[in-house]
C-alpha cells in the first residue's frame, strides 16, 4: 500500500507537465501544472523542516479552501509529519482545544480573521507552539507576532517548476503506510471533540477504491467546494485527484459554484444535500418548462456523476435529479472510516439507498440494527482516547452509531441514528446535548431541546424558568396579561434571543440556534418526553410538538 507521499511523488513523475489545478486568481482561473505545484510543495517542505518539523510531528492548519491549503498538505506528508486539519468556521475556543490536544508545534492560519479568534486571553499555549499566516497579520499570539509563511509563488513564479525542483534535494520516505497521516476532530455525543487518527493506508485505500468505483481518469475535471478540512472533500476530491492525475478546480465561493461549473465544465461533482436542494429550487424558479438535459447544460454540459454525501439525501430530491437525466449518487460514511463505507455508482445505484460497500470493505448489521464495518478504511482510533477507541472498534468492527438494513444484493439503507448526533443538510455533525447544556446554564431557561437533523439550521424549543422570567417582566415593566402571552411577547422573545446568543457565543456558526420557540409546559416523565433518568426523549418531543417545529422552519 502506498503512502500519500509516495502517491504524490509517483503522480509528479507521471504527470509533471500536465495541468493539475485551476485556482481562482481575481476574476480568472490560473492553471497550475503538476511540476509547478511540486516546486511550491518542496519549497514549503524545506521551510517546514527549517522549523524543526519532522516525522510524527503535528502541524495544524486553520484555513479556508485555497491553493496554499493543498500545498501545505502535500508538504506535511513529504516530511512524514501529521496534518491536523481544523475547520475554519470553528470558534477560537474550539480551535484552541484542538491545537493543544493534538500537541501541534506549528500552526498555520489563513490570515487575520483566524488569528483574531485565537487572541482571546483565556487561551493558553505552550512555549513551543509557533504561529504562521499565509496573509500579513498584525496579531500577536503566544507572546509574539504571527510570522508570515513564505510566498509559494502563485502567479508570480520566478522560473519553471522543473528547474526549481531539480535545484532542491529529494525527500527520503519518512512515513510508512501504517503511520498516521492526519488527525481530524469530530464531535462526540456530548460535544467533546475526539481526534480521529487516520493512517496513510486508511486514506489511500479509500481514495483508490473510490477512483476505481467511478473509473476516474486523467481526462476528468472535478470542481471542489466542500471544505478540505472535512474528510469528505479530503479523500473524495483531493486524494482521488492524486490517484488518477485528473484536474482539480477550486470554486471561487459557495455563491459562485454554478457559475464556476458553467465556466470550467467539470465531469465530476461532490456535494452535500443542501447544495443539491438549492440548485433544484433555483432551477425550478427560472426553468419551469425546461427539457430533460437542460440542468446538465447549466452545469457545464459534461457532468457524468454527481455524488451526495455528508447527510441524508431526501428521496424527492434524488428522484427530481434522475428525472432531469442527472442521477444523484448517494454515499455513506463517517470520519472514522476515511470516510466512504458504501457508494452508489453510475452503473449501480438505487434511489433511497446509499449504495453498496466499496471494494475491500465489509458491512454487517448488528443485532440491534447498528451498521458495523470492517476493512482497511477503519481508523486506528481516537487520539489519546483508548477507552473511546475500545468502545467504538470491537473485534475489528467499527460501530458507526447509525442504524440500517442491508438488502440481499448488498444495497445499504440508513434507517436512523443510534447516537445523539444531528447531521444538518449541509453535512455538519452537531452534538445537541452540548448545546442544550450551555442553554440551560442560563437562569431564564429551565429546559431546552435542539433540532436540526437534515435541516439547514438549528432550532430549539425552550421551556422558560417561570420565576426568573416573572422577575424580568416586572423589572422591564412589560405589559403581559397571561402566561400564554408571555411566550410570544416580542420583548420576551428579544430577551431570550440575546440570552441564547450569549450562551452560545463560544460555538461555531453551524452550532448557533437559527430560530426558537418558548413552550409553556415542561418536558416530563409523565408525558413520555423524559426517561426515568431525566434524559430527553427526542422522538417523543418532536412528535408532540411537530407543528411548532415545522413552523420554525417555514419560510
Amino acid at each position: 500500500m502506498f503512502t500519500l507521499s509516495e502517491l504524490y511523488t509517483a503522480r509528479i513523475a507521471a504527470s509533471g507537465p500536465a495541468i493539475a489545478l485551476h485556482v481562482p486568481r481575481g476574476a480568472e482561473f490560473c492553471a497550475v501544472t503538476w511540476n509547478e505545484l511540486d516546486a511550491d510543495v518542496r519549497r514549503l517542505a524545506h521551510w517546514l523542516r527549517d522549523q524543526q518539523v519532522g516525522a510524527g510531528d503535528r502541524v495544524a492548519q486553520i484555513a479556508e479552501n485555497c491553493y496554499e491549503w493543498i500545498v501545505l498538505d502535500c508538504a506535511i506528508h513529504l516530511l512524514g509529519a501529521i496534518h491536523v486539519a481544523i475547520h475554519a468556521p470553528l470558534s477560537g475556543m474550539q480551535i484552541g482545544f484542538q491545537i493543544v490536544d493534538s500537541g501541534a508545534r506549528v500552526v498555520v492560519l489563513s490570515g487575520a480573521e483566524q488569528a483574531a479568534k485565537l487572541a482571546d486571553p483565556v487561551l493558553r499555549w505552550g512555549a513551543e507552539v509557533r504561529f504562521f499566516s499565509y496573509e500579513p497579520c498584525a496579531a500577536e499570539l503566544n507572546r509574539g507576532p504571527v510570522a508570515a509563511v513564505p510566498a509559494l509563488g502563485g502567479i508570480a513564479r520566478t522560473g519553471s517548476g522543473a528547474a526549481a525542483v531539480a535545484a532542491q534535494p529529494a525527500f527520503a520516505p519518512a512515513a510508512g503506510a501504517e503511520d498516521l497521516a492526519t488527525i481530524l476532530y469530530s464531535s462526540g455525543t456530548t460535544g467533546e471533540p475526539k481526534g480521529v487518527m487516520l493512517t496513510h493506508a486508511n486514506l489511500v485505500s479509500n481514495a483508490t477504491a473510490m477512483t476505481a468505483a467511478f473509473e476516474v481518469t486523467a481526462a476528468d475535471l472535478r470542481l471542489t467546494f466542500l471544505p478540505l478540512s472535512h474528510i469528505f472533500a479530503r479523500t473524495c476530491d483531493l486524494y482521488t485527484w492524486l490517484c488518477c492525475g485528473s484536474q482539480l478546480a477550486l470554486a471561487e465561493s459557495r455563491e459562485r459554484i454554478v457559475a464556476n461549473c458553467a465556466r470550467l465544465r467539470p465531469t465530476l461533482l461532490n456535494g452535500v444535500p443542501y447544495f443539491y436542494e438549492k440548485v433544484m429550487r433555483q432551477f425550478r424558479e427560472s426553468n419551469e418548462a425546461a427539457p430533460r438535459g437542460r440542468l446538465n447544460e447549466l452545469l457545464g454540459g459534461r457532468l457524468r456523476a454527481c455524488c451526495s454525501g455528508g447527510a441524508a439525501l431526501p428521496l424527492h430530491v434524488a428522484c427530481w435529479y434522475e428525472a432531469q437525466g442527472l442521477p444523484l449518487l448517494q454515499g455513506y460514511g463517517l470520519t472514522e472510516s476515511s470516510p466512504v463505507i458504501s457508494m452508489s455508482t453510475p452503473s449501480h445505484y438505487r434511489n433511497g439507498t446509499v449504495g453498496r460497500a466499496l471494494a475491500g470493505i465489509e458491512i454487517q448489521i448488528g443485532a440491534d440494527g447498528e451498521i458495523l464495518t470492517r476493512g482497511p478504511h477503519v481508523m486506528r482510533g481516537y487520539w489519546n482516547r483508548p477507552d473511546a477507541t475500545a468502545d467504538t472498534i470491537r473485534a475489528g468492527w467499527l460501530h458507526t452509531g447509525d442504524l440500517g438494513v442491508l438488502s440481499d444484493d448488498g444495497y445499504l439503507t440508513i434507517t436512523g441514528r443510534k447516537k445523539e448526533i444531528l447531521v444538518t443538510a449541509g453535512g455538519k455533525n452537531i452534538a445537541p446535548v452540548a448545546i442544550e447544556a450551555l442553554l440551560t446554564e442560563e437562569p431564564l431557561i429551565a429546559q431546552a431541546v435542539v433540532f436540526g437533523d437534515g435541516r439547514n439550521y438549528l432550532t430549539a424549543l425552550i421551556v422558560p424558568n417561570p420565576d426568573v422570567l416573572r422577575e424580568q417582566i416586572i423589572k422591564q415593566a412589560l405589559t403581559v396579561r397571561s402566561r400564554e402571552e408571555a411566550l410570544v411577547h416580542p420583548a420576551v422573545l428579544d430577551l431570550y434571543r440575546a440570552a441564547i446568543d450569549e450562551r452560545l457565543r463560544c460555538l461555531s456558526r453551524s452550532e448557533q440556534i437559527g430560530r426558537f420557540a418558548l413552550v409553556g409546559k415542561g418536558f416530563s416523565i409523565e408525558s413520555g418526553e423524559l426517561t426515568p433518568t431525566l434524559k430527553l426523549r427526542r422522538a417523543m418531543i418532536q412528535a408532540n410538538h411537530a407543528a411548532l417545529i415545522e413552523a420554525l422552519y417555514a419560510g
